[in-house]
C-alpha cells in the first residue's frame, strides 16, 4: 500500500464523506491547499457507466483545452517529401520517416504526440505494439493521420489532449496546473467534460457518466456533483 504524506492525509480528512462538490469549490480548495512544493497538475477523472462487454471499441476522442494543459508537448511527425518541410515549418519537434521508426524501435520515446501523413501509415504499422499501448499511435478518428500538418501540430502544441477509456471504463484528462487561475481551470474542465459527452457512442443505454472527480498530482480526489453540470452542458450542445 502506498504510503501517504501527513499533508495528503490532512487534506483527505477534510473531505466530507458522501458529499459531492461543485468544480468551483474543488478548484478553490486545491489552489488554497497545495499538496506539493512543485506546480501540480489538476486532473479530471471520469468513470463511465457503460456495459464494457458490449462496446466494440474503447471510447476515445480529443479536446482542445482553451488554456492549454500547462505541459510542454513534443510533437513527432512521420512524413516524407515536401511534407517534411511542412512539419518543420508547423513547429513539430521531430519530423522524418524510416530513420525515426528505427529510433523508436530501439527505445527512443522522447515525445508526447505523434502525427502521420496517410502515405506513412504502412511504414509505421510496425510501431503499433510500441505506440499503441501508450496512446501515441496516429489515428484518423483523432485527426492525427492527415496531410493538414500545420493545423494538427498547432492544436497539439496549444493544448489539444487525446483521451481514451481504459479497460475499467475510466477516462483521465489533465486540465491544467495549480498555478492556473480558477477561471482557466474551470474553462478547461467544462471543455474536457463536453468532449467526453460528445464521444458517447450512439445506442449507449443507461447512465453514461457515472462519476466525476478532480484531483491534483499529490492530493486526494474530490467527487463532483455531476447531475446539474451534465444537464447544463447538454443544453449548450443541443
Amino acid at each position: 500500500m502506498k504510503k501517504r504524506s501527513k499533508k495528503y492525509k490532512a487534506i483527505r480528512d477534510r473531505i466530507e464523506k458522501k458529499i459531492a462538490y461543485t468544480p468551483e469549490e474543488v478548484i478553490a480548495f486545491i489552489k488554497a491547499n497545495p499538496s506539493a512544493r512543485f506546480d501540480e497538475t489538476v486532473e479530471l477523472s471520469v468513470h463511465l457507466g457503460l456495459d464494457l462487454k458490449k462496446i466494440q471499441q474503447p471510447i476515445r476522442g480529443s479536446v482542445n483545452l482553451p488554456h492549454g494543459s500547462g505541459k510542454q508537448v513534443k510533437v513527432l511527425v512521420f512524413a516524407q517529401g515536401e511534407n517534411v518541410e511542412k512539419a518543420k515549418n508547423a513547429g513539430a519537434d521531430y519530423y522524418g520517416g524510416n530513420e525515426l521508426i528505427e529510433k523508436i524501435k530501439n527505445g527512443w520515446l522522447d515525445f508526447q504526440a505523434v502525427v502521420a501523413t496517410p502515405d506513412m501509415m504502412k511504414n509505421i504499422a510496425v510501431l503499433g505494439k510500441i505506440l499503441g499501448p501508450r496512446g501515441l499511435m496516429p489515428n484518423p478518428k483523432s485527426g492525427t493521420v492527415t496531410f493538414d500538418i500545420d493545423k494538427i501540430v498547432t492544436e497539439l502544441k496549444k493544448g489539444r489532449i487525446e483521451f481514451k477509456m481504459d479497460k475499467d471504463g475510466n477516462i483521465h484528462i489533465p486540465i491544467g496546473k495549480v498555478s492556473f487561475s480558477s477561471e482557466q481551470l474551470l474553462d478547461n474542465f467544462y471543455s474536457a467534460l463536453k468532449a467526453i459527452i460528445a464521444a458517447k457512442p450512439q445506442g449507449a443505454k443507461g447512465v453514461y457518466i457515472k462519476s466525476v472527480y478532480l484531483s491534483s498530482t499529490m492530493g486526494p480526489s474530490f467527487p463532483i456533483n455531476i447531475t446539474k453540470i451534465a444537464q447544463e452542458i447538454k443544453s449548450t450542445m443541443s
